[in-house]
């Protein structure tokens, strides 16, 4: 297994959504192993991604979260919302049950028909410029099962994410730009940390949308 980091802008440019049995449509799996996560381009032209990535930016009720990591409080470096039938919880931090802007509906429905999955909730982070950021973690909450399928669409600036094995340290990297999709599925919540590191290029917003199906936690 190669231990070194590979970038996959150049590489992406080979990549082309295909349709499997199920009827859903994917894109090529980015992870060498133990785990899949899709990318897909989504021109699809009924979606103004600009026009959606504006209203969302203006009409979304952000808010700075303060989280607790360590046993210290800490304000999360980027604005946050949170959607869905359950309520969710992590770091400290609780987002009771919100309904579904009517926008964020129909994203919804799209991410349902390319993963295959059914979804109930969706958390959003916007990053307002290239300080914000988003550090290693991966989405490994007990409300989301044993192996979640989670959709994140990515709008607005263009912005690095990475993924980083957790034992072989094997590190991904893609550059990812308006009405892209990463359908992070099977392990790999189990054995892949991802990541938005910070950047000191000048960056418009970037607003991303992980819609995921919550299970009630007692």
């Amino acid at each position: 297994m190669p231990d070194k980091q590979i970038v996959c802008e150049k590489a992406r440019e080979g990549m082309r959504t295909r349709i499997v049995p199920d009827g859903t449509m994917r894109g090529v799996n980015l992870l060498p192993y133990d785990g899949q996560v899709f990318f897909i381009e989504d021109n699809n032209v009924e979606f103004d991604w600009p026009l959606i990535t504006r209203t969302l930016i203006e009409t979304v009720p952000w808010q700075v979260e303060v989280a607790r990591i360590f046993g210290r409080e800490l304000s999360l470096p980027r604005k946050t919302a949170w959607f869905g039938d359950v309520t969710y919880a992590y770091s400290g931090i609780l987002h009771p049950p919100a309904p579904l802007p009517p926008m964020v509906e129909r994203l919804r429905a799209r991410a349902e028909t390319l993963s295959g999955t059914r979804f109930n909730s969706v958390l959003l982070n916007l990053y307002r410029d290239g300080h914000d950021s988003v550090g290693w973690h991966s989405d490994n909450e007990p409300g989301l099962g044993n192996c979640p399928t989670i959709a994140s669409l990515s709008l607005g600036g263009g912005r690095r994410f990475q993924l980083r094995h957790r034992k072989t340290k094997h590190t991904i990297s893609i550059g990812l730009k308006t009405g892209q999709w990463l359908i992070m599925a099977g392990q790999t919540q189990h054995f892949w940390v991802h990541q938005v590191p910070k950047t000191a290029f000048p960056v418009p917003p970037r607003v991303n949308l992980t819609f995921r199906h919550m299970m009630p936690v007692c």
